[in-house]
C-alpha cells in the first residue's frame, strides 16, 4: 500500500510541476497597461499554427511565435490607445463567413454546430480545437484582434497606402506573362424566365406557357417581359445569363456538357421549350452569341462591361502590392513599439530555450 501511495504522490507531483510551468510568465507587455503572455498562451497559439502546417515547430520557430504574440498585443495595446475598437457584431460576422465559405453555404453559427455534430458527432468547442487548434471563444478572441490590428495599421499609414500602385511596366509585364489567361471561351447570353410554383403549380404552368407563347409569337418583347417581371405581384423573374461553354457552367444549369454543346449550336433568336423544375417552370431565349478569343489589354473582361484587361490587371496588382505594404508596415511598426520600456521578457536564452522544448 505504501509504494502505491509513493507512486500516486509522484504522479501529483509531476502533474503540478507541469501546469505550474504552463502559468510561468515569458513576457509581460506594457504600452499601456500590464498583459501577461504565458506558456499556457504560447502553447495554445503554437498549437494552432501546427495544426495549420500539419508538422512539429522547432523551438526556434516558437520563439518567432512568441514575438508574434508580444508585437500583436503591443499593436493591439496602441489602437486602445487611439480609440479603435471592433464591435462584436462585426466579428461574429467574419467568424459566420469564414465557417461559411468552409462548407459552401451561409450558415448561422447553431445551424453550423448542429451540422459539425451530425457529421462528426463532435461538439463545436472539439472541432474548432481539432481543424484550428483553438476553442470558438480563443478563435473569435483571435480573429478580433487580427481586425484591430488591422484597422490600426490602416490608420497608421492611410496616406502612404493610397500612393501604392502598379507601374504600367508592370502591367504590361503581368499580361505578357499571362497572356494565354486572358482569353473568352465560346459564350452566349440567354434571357431566362423563370416562374415559380409557389402554392399553385398549375397557375405557374399557364403563366410560363402564355409568356412562352406571347415570345414565340413576337406579341411580346424581351425588354417588356423584363419590365413586367420588375412590377409587384408579377409572379416571375427574368433576366440575362451568360453563359460559358464549360463544364462548370453545364452543372450550373444542371444539364450535362453534351446537352450544353448541343445548346451552342443553336443561333440567335432560338427559344426552348418550357421546362418544369422541381419549385418553377422555366425557358430561355439566345439573345447574343459571343466568338472564343485572346483578349488585348484595351478588351473587355467579360461582354457588355466596362473593365478592360488592363483595368482588370492594375486592380488585381494594385490589391496585392498593397497588403505587401501593410504586412510590411504591420511588421515595422510593431518593431518600432517593441522596445524595454515597452516590453519586459522574463525568459531568455537557455531559460526560455528549456521552457519552450516541451
Amino acid at each position: 500500500m505504501k509504494r502505491f501511495a509513493l507512486a500516486f504522490l509522484a504522479l501529483f507531483t509531476a502533474s503540478a510541476l507541469f501546469a505550474q510551468a504552463d502559468l510561468q510568465v515569458l513576457a509581460i507587455v506594457r504600452l499601456n497597461k500590464n498583459e501577461s503572455i504565458t506558456v499556457k498562451q504560447l502553447k495554445t497559439r503554437v498549437e494552432a499554427y501546427q495544426k495549420q502546417r500539419n508538422g512539429t515547430l522547432s523551438v526556434d520557430d516558437r520563439k518567432k511565435v512568441l514575438d508574434a504574440m508580444i508585437q500583436e498585443k503591443l499593436v493591439i495595446q496602441a489602437a486602445a490607445m487611439a480609440g479603435i475598437t471592433i464591435p462584436d457584431s462585426t466579428v461574429e460576422q467574419y467568424f459566420l463567413q469564414s465557417v461559411s465559405q468552409s462548407i459552401g453555404k451561409n450558415v448561422t453559427e447553431q445551424e453550423f454546430e448542429q451540422l459539425v455534430k451530425a457529421q462528426t458527432n463532435m461538439s463545436l468547442d472539439e472541432y474548432m480545437k481539432q481543424q484550428s487548434g483553438m476553442s470558438v471563444a480563443d478563435y473569435k478572441t483571435y480573429l478580433k484582434n487580427q481586425l484591430i490590428a488591422q484597422q490600426y495599421i490602416l490608420s497608421q499609414r492611410q496616406k502612404e497606402l493610397q500612393s501604392v500602385s502598379p507601374t504600367d511596366e508592370e502591367i504590361r509585364a503581368f499580361y505578357e506573362l499571362n497572356k494565354t489567361s486572358f482569353v473568352w471561351t465560346d459564350m452566349f447570353k440567354m434571357f431566362l424566365v423563370i416562374v415559380p410554383k409557389g402554392t399553385d403549380a398549375e397557375a405557374a404552368r399557364i403563366k410560363a406557357n402564355s409568356l412562352y407563347d406571347n415570345l414565340k409569337n413576337k406579341k411580346i418583347t424581351v425588354n417588356q417581359i423584363t419590365v413586367d417581371s420588375k412590377k409587384e405581384n408579377s409572379g416571375f423573374q427574368a433576366g440575362d445569363v451568360l453563359v460559358n461553354k464549360s463544364q462548370m457552367s453545364a452543372q450550373q444549369l444542371g444539364i450535362s456538357y453534351g446537352d450544353l454543346l448541343e445548346l451552342f449550336k443553336n443561333e440567335k433568336g432560338y427559344i426552348s421549350e418550357v421546362a418544369e423544375q422541381e419549385t418553377n417552370f422555366q425557358f430561355f431565349t439566345i439573345v447574343k452569341k459571343y466568338e472564343a478569343k485572346m483578349l488585348s489589354l484595351s478588351d473587355v473582361v467579360q461582354p457588355e462591361t466596362t473593365v478592360t484587361v488592363y483595368d482588370y490587371i492594375k486592380q488585381s496588382l494594385g490589391q496585392q502590392k498593397q497588403m505587401e505594404y501593410l504586412t510590411n508596415a504591420a511588421g515595422e511598426i510593431a518593431a518600432s513599439l517593441d522596445t524595454e520600456a515597452n516590453v519586459e521578457r522574463k525568459k531568455k536564452g537557455a531559460d526560455l530555450d528549456k521552457l519552450l522544448n516541451w
